[in-house]
């Protein structure tokens, strides 16, 4: 140790501070304190450590500045925050030396209202290095409350004034733009939710502080809505949840692709869960369905509790049947498939359930969803790592009166068994369960019969319901009663009858080789089981002779 200093400061383990006593205990009441209770226990070599310091040896070295410079160092926005949460941890208040450091950051704060408001968002950014001494200390809460809502209080903007105490109203709504694109599988349009329309046109811009606010790292975010009261449950405020919406969409711009896994979801997962119900608290009368689903984009990446996803997921099912196809196709995070699958099978289900009591509204809304989930089926069906429990899943949350006919479902069985060539029989079987072989139409039916892909029975049973279906359309013409111009009639029935006739004959002969092909494999699987038996029974009876004899 040199001759001039006459103690050693370890900080955190990374760096030792050389240092005259005289000049760090005259400023320092924690120091002064342990060196006097070392001298008494008679320590001859002067050294401390110290863990956890603010700012760490970069913090240490600003107070040793101040100490050796007679107490005098340049205070800015910049360094307040560290040299504020210095001078309280190291005890260096104005009991220890006249006009301490602590004294002289106090002064400096006192006139934060005269900050420019660049100023006070740059001092803000700064507490990130020492958030949890600061929020300790009351200084994050001094520079929030006497900083930055004066300020925000004070913008001509009448979306802004007075924002902490007002509450939502109707007439406004979330603002930006939509995060990312959705790639389509097939080659339908790709045009997909930006910023939903209602909104666009109906609010004002963004306010003015939005983009400012948005630098500021998550933790001072939510510190920022935990001092205004509107926290997680308690955010009933229009304002504030617009500026969590645009502030979660900045972020996952930069991260590109949120995964819930990392930080991401800890640092972000309040604030999302905050906006979810700010957007809960106005509801549908703010937020159009194309408006919710933007919604839902943003904040699900970040992590949402049990609780609060399933009141928004209720709040967008509510409204189901006004959404569109863009409008379903939300990016999934599960086992690699591209759509979140089970979020439309939540939804349509809560669509059901929600709608369930009103049944002459509700017929009309149902056939709408089943339309739209018809499309959405075949969308998702190129997906390799689709499984067929969620296309089934998705195929039959909906109950069949939702469906005038099939055929959209059948459509989407083929694209998937196209797409997965590889799946067993059985699997194809279990797919096709999803179809109302009566309200399959008569190409469609005949499509299927026709397509390799399908199992046979299957087929077979489609051919039996449109036969069926036939006869009895027959048997309703031919029982009409004639009526004012029986000769028209006749006529009429003449050609139904004839067209009848020609679709009989082309269904006969469909059912005949569905039949053969029934009855073929029935005999092929006869054949193999009893070569099996055959080949089973030949080897227990030459291991039987091969094994040695118990007595």
């Amino acid at each position: 140790m040199p001759k001039h200093c006459d103690m050693q400061i370890n900080i955190d383990g990374q760096q030792i501070f050389l240092l005259k006593e005289k000049f760090m205990s005259k400023y320092c009441g924690k120091l002064k304190r342990i060196l006097n209770h070392q001298k008494r226990c008679n320590v001859t070599k002067l050294g401390i450590r110290i863990n956890n310091f603010p700012g760490g040896p970069d913090g240490f070295e600003l107070v040793s500045r101040f100490c050796y410079n007679n107490g005098n160092i340049p205070i800015t926005v910049a360094n307040v925050p560290l040299l504020y949460c210095c001078a309280i941890y190291l005890g260096m208040a104005e009991g220890v030396f006249s006009n301490n450091l602590l004294q002289q950051t106090e002064t400096f704060l006192d006139r934060i209202s005269q900050w420019k408001w660049h100023d006070i968002i740059e001092s803000l950014m700064n507490c990130e290095h020492v958030y949890a001494y600061a929020d300790c200390y009351g200084l994050l809460e001094r520079i929030i409350v006497g900083g930055v809502l004066p300020k925000i209080n004070q913008t001509p903007n009448s979306s802004d004034v007075s924002f902490i105490n007002s509450c939502s109203s109707p007439s406004s709504s979330s603002s930006p733009e939509s995060t990312s694109g959705n790639k389509r599988f097939s080659s339908s349009s790709n045009k997909l939710a930006n910023t939903p329309e209602k909104i666009r046109s109906t609010l004002p811009s963004k306010a003015w502080w939005f983009d400012d606010l948005a630098t500021l790292p998550p933790k001072i975010i939510e510190k920022l809505f935990q001092f205004l009261g509107a926290y997680k449950t308690d955010n009933n405020n229009l304002v504030l949840t617009r500026f969590l919406l645009h502030y979660l969409r900045k972020a996952t711009q930069k991260t590109r692709v949120v995964d819930c896994k990392n930080s991401n979801e800890s640092e972000y997962a309040a604030l999302a869960e905050t906006a979810a119900y700010g957007v809960i608290f106005v509801g549908k009368e703010t937020f159009s369905c194309r408006g919710l689903f933007w919604v839902i984009r943003i904040v699900s990446g970040f992590g949402l509790s049990k609780g609060c996803r399933t009141e928004l997921e209720r709040l967008i099912g509510g409204v189901l049947e006004q959404a569109t196809l863009d409008d379903l196709l939300v990016s999934g995070h599960d086992m690699g498939v591209y759509y979140d699958v089970n979020l439309v099978i939540r939804l349509v289900k809560l669509f059901v359930d929600i709608n369930g009591s009103d049944e002459g509204v509700s017929l009309q809304k149902l056939k709408r969803v089943g339309r739209l989930i018809d499309k959405y089926l075949r969308e998702i069906s190129p997906d390799q790592n689709l499984k067929i429990s969620k296309f089934l899943g998705v195929a039959e949350c909906l109950p069949d009166i939702a469906r005038d006919s099939f055929d959209g479902v059948y459509r989407a069985i083929d694209i998937y068994l196209e797409s997965h060539p590889m799946i067993t029989f059985e699997e194809r079987s279990r797919l096709c369960r999803c179809l109302n072989y009566i309200k399959l139409s008569f190409e469609a039916s005949k499509d299927l019969a026709k397509n390799p892909r399908i199992p046979p029975r299957i087929a077979m049973q489609a051919l039996i319901s449109q036969q069926s279906k036939i006869a009895t359309l027959d048997y309703d013409e031919t029982e009409t009663p004639r009526k004012k111009n029986p000769y028209q009639l006749v006529l009429y029935k003449e050609g139904k009858r004839n067209s009848f006739s020609k679709e009989k004959k082309d269904m006969t002969l469909n059912m005949d080789k569905m039949q053969w092909k029934v009855v073929e494999l029935e005999e092929l699987c006869k054949e193999m089981n009893s070569k099996m038996v055959n080949r089973n029974a030949l080897f227990n009876h030459a291991r039987a002779r091969s094994s040695p004899r118990l007595c």
